[in-house]
């Protein structure tokens, strides 16, 4: 928790209580359903939530927006996102059951009114958002080919247009060529000093 606050030093009580809550939370979870790897359940809050807040460093979500998260596992990046936006409306999806599960109870738990949780895969996805939001799900261009639909044309007056957000690894020059004139990469370690996020980035698609 205080490697959360260390970034985000204004939290209301509840935004703090809500993420401490995801401890406990997600460890219980693990240990009926795996949606974590074990080895790596001690550093949730490192690789999981402070991860997913890094597009926070971005992008300050206006109240009104819409995001929706596209393959979110277990709740990454929405939950911790939704926790920091509570103004803003989430859907998170995911095709694989037991994960959507996790992510429904753990919103559940800790009381996010601003989150809906859908066992859904992305080609299935019909309405828009502001921006599509994903944690390594898949190659940018694949993404584009399903979410481009989901992409509202109306703007909420965020700093950036809309589009897709999502968080990447390594070498990323042949998988964003094809976008090479728009596409905008942020190294995470531009904002987070631990050395878990070099090579890390936050790539943002503008999609008219």
């Amino acid at each position: 928790m205080d490697l959360i606050t260390k970034y985000f030093s204004r939290l209301s009580e509840e935004q703090q209580w809500q993420i401490d809550a995801l401890d406990k939370l997600y460890r219980d979870w693990n240990a009926k359903i795996n949606v974590i790897s074990r080895k790596d359940i001690d550093n949730l809050y490192l690789h999981h939530v402070l991860h997913s807040l890094a597009i926070a460093e971005v992008i300050r979500f206006r109240p009104g927006t819409h995001i929706l998260d596209f393959g979110c596992g277990g709740g990454f990046p929405g939950i911790p996102l939704a926790i920091l936006f509570p103004d803003c409306s989430f859907r998170l999806i995911d095709g694989t059951g037991k994960k959507i599960t996790v992510a429904t109870e753990v919103v559940k738990a800790i009381g996010l009114k601003n989150v809906s949780v859908v066992h859904r895969r992305g080609e299935d996805e019909k309405d828009d958002f502001d921006f599509v939001v994903s944690r390594a799900v898949m190659t940018l261009p694949e993404m584009v080919k399903i979410v481009r639909k989901n992409i509202s044309k109306k703007n909420q007056h965020n700093a950036l247009p809309n589009g897709i957000i999502t968080l990447k690894g390594g070498q990323l020059d042949n998988e964003l060529k094809p976008f090479r004139k728009i596409v905008q990469v942020t190294p995470i370690s531009d904002f987070f000093e631990e050395d878990w996020f070099k090579e890390k980035n936050i790539v943002y698609l503008p999609v008219y």
